[in-house]
């Protein structure tokens, strides 16, 4: 885990604005955006109007290969967001790892809501770059790392959204509970899983934003508690 000084944001706030977001494509640009359903929140996110037409097979490569999907709020983490502002009492004066952070949404309404410590967990650098200079524009401390088993203390609360993809990951929820006292998990990808030591206690429609024109399946998001 580390800290960033002013200057390091500074550059990495010009990097995430041109270099990094081009890597997905050489239009594509980012720009501070407001949360509609959570207006306290502000995020660098991708500019819609330059990826709304046709690509060409190597452009759509390109993308494929690099999606920067830490440039969209996606909908688990967006409807994680709004939960845990209007439950405040779930991250107040607690220590939370967001796992899977992307543009670091969550943890930042983490801190918003009264949160002791949020740490910004993703295997993706482009990611953490996101995730500080999100935090920056927030007003809000974050500490980061790249890899949950190198967090040694046990935290309050593990949150997660759409990190499960597929079944086999959901193997994850045996870790959360080996590196959180609890688990709070948003996850539009797979249906009502079962596991003995979740619940699901709310179902949310959202999406995805910008708006990616999802499929209805994945504008579904169910949140899930560990018991």
């Amino acid at each position: 885990m580390s800290n960033t000084s002013i200057a390091d944001l500074a550059a990495e706030e010009a990097l995430l604005t041109t270099t990094l977001i081009q890597k997905m494509h050489s239009d594509a640009t980012v720009s501070v955006q407001v949360l509609p359903d959570c207006p306290s929140i502000q995020l660098y996110l991708v500019d819609e109007a330059p990826m709304r037409r046709p690509f060409s097979e190597e452009e759509i490569k390109q993308i494929e290969n690099y999606p920067a999907y830490w440039s969209f709020c996606w909908a688990s983490g967006y409807v994680q967001a709004q939960y845990i502002l209007k439950h405040p009492e779930l991250v107040k004066d607690k220590t939370i790892i967001d796992f899977g952070a992307g543009s670091g949404v969550v943890a930042i309404a983490a801190m918003q809501a009264g949160a002791k410590r949020a740490i910004a967990c993703d295997i993706d650098p482009d990611a953490l770059v996101s995730c500080r200079v999100n935090a920056a524009l927030n007003n809000v401390e974050l500490e980061y790392s790249d890899d949950i088993f190198a967090i040694q203390d046990k935290a309050d609360l593990l949150i997660a959204a759409d990190v499960l993809y597929d079944r086999e990951n959901l193997r994850f929820l045996d870790l959360f509970k080996d590196k959180a006292e609890q688990s709070l998990i948003a996850d539009s990808r797979i249906k009502n899983f079962q596991h003995p030591e979740y619940k699901k206690i709310e179902t949310v429609e959202s999406h995805t934003f910008p708006d990616l024109d999802e499929a209805n399946d994945f504008r579904c998001v169910n949140i899930y508690l560990s018991i």
